[in-house]
């Protein structure tokens, strides 16, 4: 099983928000951003803050799919 973070993606798209925008809002780190657009391994605390900014659950933001 693998995390994707396609939903994020696709949220920030639905509310015209760019990954810069989503940076500014959370206060992350470029590489932090990357390593999510990526698909890498990211903490729960920036998972929150995502949520937190957003106003979502981190059901909206991330998927769990099956390895191919």
């Amino acid at each position: 099983m693998t995390i994707t973070f396609k939903p994020l993606w696709k949220l920030l798209i639905d509310h015209d928000i760019t990954r810069e925008d989503l940076r500014h809002q959370t206060g992350l780190s470029p590489a932090t951003i990357a390593e999510l657009g990526r698909g890498g391994n990211v903490t729960t605390d920036v998972l929150a803050q995502i949520c937190q900014a957003l106003k979502c659950d981190i059901a909206k933001i991330r998927e769990v799919a099956p390895n191919e």
